[in-house]
């Protein structure tokens, strides 16, 4: 893909990276991009997200090229390339679009927010924004950008952090506005948006992490920091590794039918561009 063909103002500088003359305020420290990108290949987390994902874009294909916003470190990126689907990360963090193009090598890489990027209207089938949402202070004002780079009958695809009752020191520490429900999310896509699928996931961690973050969290104790507490996504293997890891994948055959699941710690979403009145 040329850049050209789809944004303005981006110039591609050191390692290939596509960027814009402004920096963005995001909330979300940049610095975690290096803790995540050790852990998401060997994370039972990240990869059920990855998987989860996977089922739902394939189930409601885009009509066209992908934009993933907010993208990290391009591991959800790199995952729809491998699946078949023309991606491009968009990554405002430095050092998370360093590490898309350096250590995971995918081909076009764009360091801004969706607002400076120059994106042109209509150029893109897709829009994925996976854990991105809740890092919004005005999520209305992103879901009308969004909609602004979408073709006519464009698909969102989505992942928010759910149930304002699990919210922990986490969700202070990785600077979230908010824990969504399906409710919420709906509503707040709705004029925008229609609605395809909607379900919950991780549904096995609603116990775990209400007892061991939230809990602790409402009763005043102290918690481990991020930086440490993201330790726990890892896997070495262990017997509860494996067995978390079965109970997850039962979750993802569920989305790729389009099956409506409940409860969980998150929700996914695919809706499509209404047309314009």
């Amino acid at each position: 893909m040329d850049v050209a063909q789809f944004a303005e103002g981006l110039t591609q500088a050191e390692l290939g990276i596509y960027r814009t003359a402004r920096a963005g305020m995001v909330s979300y420290r940049d610095e975690l991009h290096d803790l995540t990108v050790e852990l998401e290949d060997r994370s039972v987390w990240f990869r059920h997200r990855n998987d989860c994902i996977a089922a739902l874009v394939a189930r409601h294909p885009p009509p066209g090229a992908l934009l993933d916003v907010g993208a990290g470190n391009g591991f959800v990126s790199a995952r729809l390339l491998a699946d078949g689907f023309d991606t491009v990360l968009l990554e405002p963090g430095e050092l998370g679009a360093r590490n898309a193009r350096v250590r995971r090598r995918l081909p076009i890489v764009l360091c801004a927010t969706l607002e400076e990027a120059g994106i042109r209207a209509g150029a893109f089938g897709g829009v994925g924004a996976f854990d991105v949402i809740e890092h919004i202070e005005h999520p209305s004002e992103f879901c009308d950008a969004v909609a602004r780079v979408l073709s006519p009958g464009g698909m969102l695809y989505a992942t928010v952090p759910v149930g304002a009752w699990l919210w922990s020191t986490a969700d202070v520490e990785a600077g979230h506005f908010r824990r969504y429900s399906a409710t919420s999310l709906r509503t707040l896509l709705e004029r925008r948006f229609d609605i395809i699928q909607l379900s919950y996931f991780f549904r096995p961690l609603v116990l775990p992490l209400f007892l061991f973050r939230a809990l602790p969290y409402r009763l005043g104790l102290r918690s481990r920091p991020l930086l440490q507490a993201a330790t726990e996504h890892a896997t070495h293997g262990g017997f509860l590794s494996r067995t978390l890891s079965r109970l997850l994948a039962t979750e993802v055959p569920h989305v790729h039918a389009g099956h409506r699941l409940w409860p969980g710690t998150s929700c996914l979403v695919a809706a499509r561009k209404r047309p314009s009145p």
